[in-house]
Formats: C-alpha cells, structure tokens, sequence
C-alpha cells in the first residue's frame, strides 16, 4: 500500500542536494529549514474507540503518512503512538488497534520507504544514464532523511513482517541487478559467490557511506578544499569511476 505525502525536511543545516537524474544541483533552501509542516491535527476530532471521520482503511493510511509527517519533522525520537494519533487527529487508542505497537508502525512504515525507494531506482535506471540510480539513492535519502534512517534501523523495525520483508528483499534485488548488468551476469539474490558479495558490498558501501556523510554534513570540509565549482555531485561521480584498490604498502 502506498501514499502520496508531501516531501519534509527535518530542521537542520541547509545541505547540497543531488537532483536524481538531473545532471544538476539544487542550491541549499535559505533557512535549512525546509518545507512548512503541516498543521498538526487538523479539524479532525475523534473520541476513544472513533475512527471517524475515516473509512476504516483510509484510517490507517491516515496514519502511515501522519507516521511520516512525524518522523521527518520531530526524528525517530519523536515518533511514538501517541505523537501519530495527534497528528492524524483521531483517538489515541487507533495506531494500537491498525499496528498493534510502535514497531508494527514503523515497520510498516519502512516498508513504504523500501517501495518508494525502489521506485526510485527504477525511474533513475529507465534514464540509461550513467550513474543515475547512484544519484536517484542520494536524492531520496536528501528528500526522505527520515524515512532513509528508518530503514536501516534494524533494531527498531521487525523485518519478519510480511511488508517489510517483501519491500527490503524487492529493494536488494535491484542491488543485485543493477551490480550483475555491470559484471554482465545473472546474480541470484539467493546464493551469492564471493566475488558477487563483494562487488555488492563494495557498491552500497560507497553510494551508502557517501550518502550519509552527506546527509550529516560531513563532506563540507572537503568540498569546501576543491577547486571552485566541484560540488556535492561532481564529487560523487569522480569517486564512483575512481577504481578502488587495495592500499599501497609501506
């Protein structure tokens, strides 16, 4: 099940954005401040044991973009029930009947992040150009920072649930994919060769490690030691074609 919700920015440093598949850069937001949030709440109102005014499906999608809304304006911090159920406007009592806990929310809600993400990666790999999904990955995380952590928070979400496991296993097929176009082989998600496991590994750990050094400011000191004009996404490329090899001995 998916949703449309608006893109939010939790409150923090204006950053360099990759545009996916743009070719370009978004200049950092004045404020780094993001998008205005939602008014919490709204006119809904509801009393314990109401769902009203929500179908009861709509409820709980209700309460997965009401989930997200939180989660990238407060952090994972502030996502609890409780915080959920007053941003969606209805009783508290409602996120525990849809999800039965937090982590049945979250894991939920990750989910979508993996569909999303995955969608992403598709739209970015239809382009045919180079290095596209690589740009698409940065670009949902700079777009979704929250959801980005939710999904690689393993203690928090319960990867067994039936969602969860489908939409994370869909996202680490188009990994594998992606990496056996380039080697020019089929890799079975299921069994993986070393050499397979390796060049897997190695190309999440790059667009993964820059992603976050990104996301948490770290690439600044270095961008800021280039030449004038190399910027967050010029930087991204020359270190993907930059072939990566052991380091030199002593």
């Amino acid at each position: 099940m998916t949703y449309n919700t608006p893109m939010m920015k939790r409150p923090g440093k204006a950053l360099t954005r990759v545009r996916p598949g743009s070719g370009g850069i978004a200049p950092p937001r004045k404020g780094g401040t993001g998008r205005t949030a939602r008014k919490r709440g709204g006119d809904r109102t509801a009393t314990a044991g109401e769902s009203a005014p929500y179908h009861h499906g709509a409820l709980r999608d209700a309460l997965l973009e009401a989930a997200e809304r939180v989660l990238e304006r407060d952090g994972l911090a502030g996502l609890t029930l409780r915080a959920v159920a007053r941003e969606a406007g209805v009783s508290h009592a409602a996120p525990t009947h849809h999800f039965g806990d937090l982590t049945g929310l979250v894991s939920e809600l990750a989910a979508i992040g993996f569909r999303q993400f995955s969608a992403a990666m598709a739209a970015a790999g239809a382009t045919g150009k180079a290095l596209a999904r690589a740009k698409a990955y940065v670009g949902y995380a700079q777009a979704h920072p929250g959801m980005y952590g939710l999904m690689f928070r393993s203690e928090r979400l319960d990867m067994k649930r039936p969602s969860l496991h489908e939409a994370a296993e869909a996202a680490f097929a188009g990994l594998t994919g992606v990496v056996g176009a380039r080697r020019q082989e089929r890799i079975s998600e299921q069994a993986l060769s070393l050499e397979q496991g390796a060049a897997i590994a190695r190309a999440w750990s790059l667009v993964h490690g820059f992603t976050t050094l990104l996301l948490d400011d770290r690439l600044s000191d270095i961008l800021r030691r280039l030449p004038k004009g190399i910027d967050a996404e010029t930087l991204l490329e020359a270190m993907l074609m930059q072939p990566v090899g052991l380091a030199p001995g002593p």
